[in-house]
């Protein structure tokens, strides 16, 4: 299958390992990974803030981007901008634009998923070759479990994983705090959720805590480094990527072309 893969504004500029690490997976099972140059914001924070028309832009240049036909489905390693994709823009499309803008978000939307969707829903496969010898404890993100209705999905992954020590999450289900512009606009309560969620990770004894957005992880992971509770966060396409052969560490390079495929 053509796979485009939808990077996403945070993993960008903060976690690209992630979407290099998704797009290595893609490649590994066979299947064709392009990159449209011109994919931009889903403008999920637009929307959630109350600029709902003004997104219109974004939500046209996605439906841009991955318009192309011979792309069979969109795949990104966040949830919560998939949630977005799937969830608001043919509803902001059907409220502020045309008949061609609804069109164009009813045809993107369709064919958007989470890596663990498009895994197990459409590849079919729960075991991608990974090997990952460590400890790890894994956070359902709300679009995730809400949204996206992943249930299981990233724990069938995660089970098949080589070496990996996986351990329940008490509470795992409540959510981290994150939630956007919720942690700026509703610090202290954000403070207290995400303490609730750290508090549970070190109890696993976990020595890394796994998820499907990289914000919610920015969002963990940034309290366990402030409390120097020695744990990483680290993205569940990253461990899904690392093999024997190519291990993953932090803050290594191992995800380039000439290195994974």
């Amino acid at each position: 299958m053509r796979i485009a893969l939808f990077s996403t504004c945070i993993g960008d500029s903060l976690f690209p390992d992630a979407h290099k690490a998704t797009a290595v997976i893609l490649a590994r099972l066979g299947h064709e990974v392009v990159f449209p140059e011109e994919q931009t914001c889903c403008g999920q924070m637009h929307i959630n803030t109350g600029y709902q028309k003004e997104a219109l832009g974004m939500i046209r240049t996605y439906n841009d981007a991955f318009a192309d036909p011979s792309i069979d489905y969109v795949v990104a390693a966040s949830g919560s901008c998939v949630g977005a994709v799937r969830e608001q823009h043919v509803r902001l499309a059907d409220r502020f634009g045309s008949a061609a803008d609804v069109d164009g978000s009813k045809k993107a939307s369709h064919k958007t998923l989470d890596l663990p969707e498009f895994l197990v829903d459409i590849a079919g496969v729960t075991n991608v070759g990974a090997f990952f010898p460590h400890k790890v404890t894994y956070h359902p993100s709300c679009h995730g479990l809400r949204f996206l209705k992943l249930a299981d999905k990233p724990y069938q992954l995660l089970r098949e994983v080589e070496g990996i020590d996986l351990v329940e999450l008490s509470n795992s289900e409540e959510c981290c705090g994150f939630g956007g512009t919720f942690a700026i606009k509703n610090a202290e309560t954000s403070q207290a959720m995400v303490s609730d969620k750290v508090r549970h990770v070190k109890e696993t004894g976990a020595e890394y805590v796994t998820g499907g957005d990289s914000s919610c992880l920015m969002n963990i992971g940034g309290s366990l480094s402030r409390q120097q509770a020695g744990v990483r966060a680290i993205h569940m396409a990253e461990i899904l990527a690392s093999t024997k052969e190519h291990p993953w560490t932090p803050n290594s390079a191992i995800y380039s072309r000439e290195k994974m495929l």
